[in-house]
């Protein structure tokens, strides 16, 4: 008697369509997603991975020095410069939770880096601890997660520095070299024994990239030549944090000398224990 009740009720029935109406395709949310293109012809920086305040002093110092000496024209700083430790999922060291010091020291990095290169264009690309700081967002202050005020740019004063946000996974092109920070490929490969490998057999492109902490690199040539060749390097960050004591990673960095004709020249560097700078 009450499901006779309810469909009596014709106030509770999606209304039917007029003869003759025309139903129209609705509007889609997808938002574009384009490359950044640095637009220099010259000599690229590229550190990735630098993990602050869990950085290495000796990699990255060496690094910073040897991009100096070189006298490059831009640099890229390659996702992961932040570790944000203390807002990750992972389960973490209460002794080590301490994220208003984390922010202190990465905008120290930012000061120290523009102080080092004070002339020349500087990107800062999210990589997946970055992304962090969203995620985190999202879960415990959704309501004012979008303002302006609330995003890395304002909390790193990357603007204040006049150094360019890269985010939403948005690939760097260095004339005609994607340059990833490594966590946008998706899962699959996750750890193959060669990095470079691993980023050809899920792009089957041309790409430098970081996220693995190891120096390598992989060609492959077609049946008339013609080279894809993909490279990954090295970090900057302490190589035995708790949570992989034993690892196979390595310090380094890279360097992109680009052309006019959008080709470009790799030099993938690691670093020794002791600091100097050696070519892979």
């Amino acid at each position: 008697k009450r499901q006779r009740g309810s469909s009596a009720d014709k106030s509770l029935h999606r209304q039917p369509r007029a003869a003759g109406e025309v139903v129209t395709m609705p509007k889609s949310k997808a938002e574009p997603w384009e490359t950044h293109d640095l637009g220099v012809v010259g000599t690229i920086g590229v550190l990735s991975d630098i993990h602050v305040p869990y950085h290495s002093e000796v990699a990255l110092g060496a690094a910073v020095a040897d991009l100096k000496s070189s006298g490059i024209d831009a640099l890229v700083l390659n996702g992961d410069t932040c570790d944000f430790y203390a807002i990750s999922r992972w389960t973490k060291n209460p002794r080590h939770r301490n994220f208003k010091g984390e922010i202190e020291q990465i905008r120290q990095l930012v000061s120290w880096i523009r102080q080092e290169f004070p002339t020349i264009p500087i990107v800062f690309k999210t990589g997946n601890h970055e992304e962090r700081w969203a995620h985190w967002l999202w879960q415990h202050a959704p309501e004012i997660s979008d303002e302006p005020e609330m995003g890395l740019a304002s909390w790193l004063r990357l603007d204040q520095h006049d150094i360019t946000l890269v985010d939403d996974q948005r690939p760097i092109m260095a004339g005609k070299l994607p340059i990833l920070h490594g966590h946008e490929k998706g899962k699959g490969i996750s750890a193959p024994v060669n990095q470079a490998r691993g980023a050809f057999l899920r792009l089957h492109h041309t790409v430098l990239e970081g996220h693995g902490h190891r120096t390598s690199g992989h060609c492959e040539p077609d049946m008339f030549g013609h080279e894809v060749f993909c490279w990954s390097t090295g970090c900057l960050c302490d190589l035995r944090p708790e949570y992989a004591r034993l690892n196979k990673w390595n310090h380094g960095f890279a360097a992109v000398t680009t052309h006019a004709d959008g080709s470009f020249d790799v030099s993938n560097h690691r670093i020794t224990a002791d600091g100097r700078v050696r070519s892979s």
